[in-house]
């Protein structure tokens, strides 16, 4: 696993990773069974989302590959920019409190749209995305379980920060990408 396939899991698990701790700061106590199915929740759609958009981006990649590099530049640099101005944004997600099916499913698939964008960035990029599906998966699905946790004991400190974290590190691979494409790096 290189490097890189390691920071985009660990920048699209942010998300998730925020919502269990929002999960965590509503509970009580700490149950294994309820942040194993958060866990189990995020982590399959993290991982899947970026193989749909991969497959997609693999569509289109004839149609845009003189300029791939900027589109992949532009979703990274965009999906970034918003997890970051989510971090600093007032409001609680009131749903983060809940565990319905139909709570979770929202929350998984409003969580992962990042990774779809992400997938078809990668797509026009010709990066694999075996390896990125399998460790996106693995990464948020430890990360949302000891979000929970972390959201009961400690949330209050953490608040919105991971997420930001994670919208600077999408940035910084969007600009890797288009830099070594460019020839500068």
């Amino acid at each position: 696993m290189d490097l890189t396939t390691l920071l985009i899991a660990l920048a699209l698990a942010m998300d998730s990773f925020s919502v269990s701790i929002a999960h965590g700061l509503t509970t009580k106590t700490f149950k294994a069974s309820n942040a194993t199915k958060i866990a189990a929740f995020f982590g399959f759609f993290q991982a899947f989302m970026p193989l749909v958009g991969w497959y997609a981006g693999v569509y289109v990649l004839d149609l845009i590959a003189e300029f791939d590099h900027w589109v992949a530049f532009f979703l990274l640099t965009f999906i970034g920019s918003r997890m970051i101005y989510e971090s600093v944004k007032d409001g609680e997600d009131k749903l983060a409190s809940s565990l319905s099916i139909k709570i979770l499913l929202i929350l998984s698939i409003a969580t992962s749209i990042d990774a779809l964008a992400v997938g078809l960035g990668l797509s026009v990029a010709n990066v694999s995305i075996t390896e990125l599906v399998i460790v996106t998966g693995v990464v948020t699905f430890a990360l949302s379980f000891v979000g929970v946790y972390i959201g009961r004991r400690f949330g209050c400190l953490l608040k919105n920060r991971v997420e930001a974290l994670g919208g600077i590190i999408l940035i910084g691979i969007g600009l890797k990408m288009l830099l070594e494409h460019l020839g500068v790096i």
